[in-house]
């Protein structure tokens, strides 16, 4: 038997007035938290809510998001979080997909209305019967007409909950991709999954329970900050300080005041401190306290990981997972010297291993194969998707899709990403989706879309199309409408309209070609 959000409830138990949380001067503690997760969990079960059921989070980094997330997995339910830049149409798909009862989410920002977006998507969803806003005030009324808010809900529920336990192997999380290729999927994980590969980072990480501090600039709906920050923080009853939306002067400040001391992120987002070291910071307080600093995504420049390990006295270390591996699979070893563009070795626990295009093993050192992976961090597999399950999975090793080398040593090394899929910023965009969108357009005929190197974002979504005949569209007006359409981390930026598309002898775009 056994349940995530024991994560949070052991330490509770045993720091009930340690700092959970901190946003701003808003600062919860273990407690607090706690008692707020069972009010939710209480309000499910009297709304319907039973074990098994799926239910939906939009929510950014706000303490919102762990007191719904763990409050859901408590009734029995199963999270389904998503990125909370999803439109309506977004939306709907992963209520649809994912079959969920209920929906909770926050009501946005002017700039990022994602409550508006969310209710178009609840409206549209064939069997969610719930949707509950989360507002900045929880006694404020419903700034969405039709909507109940989560506060109001949640007056007079009880601050106690039992939890509902189930097997291990249950399902506690959908995280939302696409996996290899295609329309995104629902990467089924389990309590255990979960469980294991949080305190695995912890033992990975050295961390001792009450101690650290984290700042948590990476997205809670993603599984790089749920796993390595949030799970694996609360598991050591750390502090977590939030940040909605990543802001490099602003998380410096907070690296400064808060005294933390433990970061994680992409790549792009240590390229962002570093230029936000300005003279009005006191990096040397900052090198003090910081103890530990992790990176995953995409592979570092080593410029980057020289710079931070001179001006803030930590070296970064390196991993590499997906969402169907929970998601840490491999890392940089913590006592070796990093090796600069290495995703390190597999963590406890796990097996990795590169294979040919047969499936037979790739032996030879700095030989390319295809990464595969096994051990108690692989998914259940692809949420009602058996046979997209059955593609990727071979006698219990997880098929990545990645293409990479091992060195003698026994270090990993990523040599090209699954098929086309671009990472804008940290974020994974499927071509395949954007060009099916694209193609909705009345003026399109054929579209392809590529990533392209960009300084800040590490790639950029750029568009190859096909007009229809007489059509006049022009890019301005199609970026625009795909901005529409699109959340903005995955519309392309920018639209080149060309006569043609280079093609295989058997159809297919040849899309390096157009780079």
């Amino acid at each position: 038997m056994l349940n995530l959000s024991i994560l949070l409830e052991d330490s509770a138990r045993n720091y009930p007035a340690r700092d959970a949380v901190v946003l701003g001067a808003q600062r919860m503690t273990y407690a607090q938290v706690d008692a707020a997760a069972n009010q939710v969990a209480n309000l499910l079960v009297a709304r319907g809510v039973q074990p098994g059921d799926k239910v939906a989070l939009s929510c950014p980094n706000l303490p919102w998001f762990p007191i719904a997330y763990y409050g859901i997995l408590k009734t029995g339910a199963v999270v389904v979080p998503l990125n909370v830049l999803l439109k309506g149409r977004e939306v709907a798909y992963h209520l649809n997909d994912s079959q969920a009862r209920a929906y909770l989410c926050f009501e946005g920002t002017p700039e990022l209305p994602m409550g508006a977006e969310g209710k178009k998507g609840f409206d549209q969803a064939e069997r969610c019967e719930q949707f509950f806003l989360i507002t900045a005030d929880p006694a404020a009324p419903a700034p969405i007409e039709g909507a109940e808010t989560l506060g109001r809900a949640l007056a007079g529920q009880p601050g106690t909950f039992a939890t509902r336990s189930g097997a291990e192997t249950d399902p506690a999380v959908i995280l939302y991709t696409s996996g290899t290729t295609g329309q995104a999927k629902g990467a089924e994980l389990s309590h255990a999954n979960l469980v294991l590969n949080a305190l695995t980072c912890n033992r990975l990480f050295r961390t001792e329970p009450g101690v650290d501090t984290h700042l948590l600039v990476l997205p809670l709906f993603h599984s790089f900050g749920s796993t390595v920050n949030m799970n694996a923080g609360f598991a050591t009853a750390s502090t977590l300080v939030l940040q909605p939306r990543f802001d490099p002067a602003g998380a410096v400040k907070l690296l400064e005041q808060e005294n933390v001391t433990f970061f994680a992120g992409v790549p792009t987002m240590y390229w962002g401190l570093l230029n936000a070291l300005t003279d009005d910071v006191d990096v040397a307080r900052i090198a003090r306290t910081l103890r530990m600093a992790v990176s995953g995504g995409s592979s570092l420049p080593v410029e980057i990981i020289r710079q931070v390990r001179e001006r803030l006295g930590v070296t970064i270390l390196e991993g590499y997972g997906l969402s169907e591996t929970s998601p840490v699979a491999t890392f940089s070893a913590p006592d070796a010297e990093p090796r600069p563009g290495s995703v390190g070795i597999p963590i406890w626990g796990i097996q990795a291993k590169l294979i040919d295009e047969q499936g037979d093993d790739v032996e030879n050192p700095d030989e390319i194969g295809e990464i595969a992976i096994r051990g108690h961090n692989i998914m259940r597999g692809y949420y009602n998707r058996p046979e997209a399950t059955a593609e990727v999975m071979t006698d219990g090793w997880f098929r990545t899709g990645d293409l990479g080398r091992r060195d003698k040593d026994g270090w990993y090394y990523i040599v090209d990403r699954a098929k086309d899929m671009i990472i804008r910023g940290g974020f994974n965009v499927y071509p395949r989706e954007i060009e099916e969108v694209l193609m909705t357009h009345e003026a399109v005929s054929l579209a392809a879309v590529v990533g392209v190197a960009h300084p800040q974002h590490g790639e950029e979504v750029a568009a190859y199309v096909i007009r229809t005949p007489e059509a006049t569209v022009t890019e301005q007006e199609l970026v625009a409408w795909c901005r529409e359409q699109m959340a903005a981390y995955k519309y392309p930026r920018t639209v080149t309209f060309v006569d043609s598309l280079p093609m295989t002898a058997t159809g297919k775009v040849l899309k390096r070609d157009l780079t």
